[in-house]
């Protein structure tokens, strides 16, 4: 008898960068175990998203603030705890380089090789004003809907 695929669904709401790259990691390690893996990013989980240098883009006043108040990409994302004036993600960083722990960029990118679905809020685009080109190439574009979806048949359901 076949055994039934096992899914992991995460909601990613944080941007705190230790609490993406715990995410990141359970994707990873859920993703080795066979299991379907679904990130659904809302609000400022988007941010890990986030492309460094995107293209000049047409935005209102408001979403333009919003694009300039956000960190841009993965390795720009404070930390939850610690900030230390901003000291506090360059140690980080350097402890996990000298433990040889992947950074954040090299798991977003393992997690796209083990074809962890990445899912940004749509909803949540539009109230921040992001606008597909800011982000990475790769992600889907869905609503609660889909997250739910996913969620129902998931053998384990996180809420980072």
């Amino acid at each position: 008898m076949a055994q039934e695929q096992k899914k992991t669904t995460i909601v990613l709401f944080s941007g705190d960068y230790d609490k993406v790259m715990a995410a990141y990691i359970i994707a990873n390690g859920a993703a080795a175990y066979d299991h379907e893996v679904t990130i659904f990013h809302t609000f400022w989980g988007l941010n890990a998203l986030r492309k460094e240098n995107p293209p000049a883009l047409k935005k209102g006043r408001l979403e333009t603030m919003f694009a300039k108040m956000m960190p841009r990409g993965a390795d720009k994302l404070g930390l939850s705890n610690m900030q230390f004036g901003g000291m506090g993600p360059k140690m980080i960083k350097q402890v996990m380089k000298k433990h040889n722990a992947l950074t954040l960029p090299q798991l977003i990118e393992m997690a796209e090789e083990q074809d962890v679905k990445m899912i940004a809020c749509t909803m949540t685009m539009d109230l921040l004003g992001l606008q597909k080109e800011e982000l990475l190439d790769g992600v889907e574009y869905a609503g609660v809907a889909a997250y739910l979806g996913d969620a129902e048949d998931g053998n384990v359901n996180l809420f980072i």
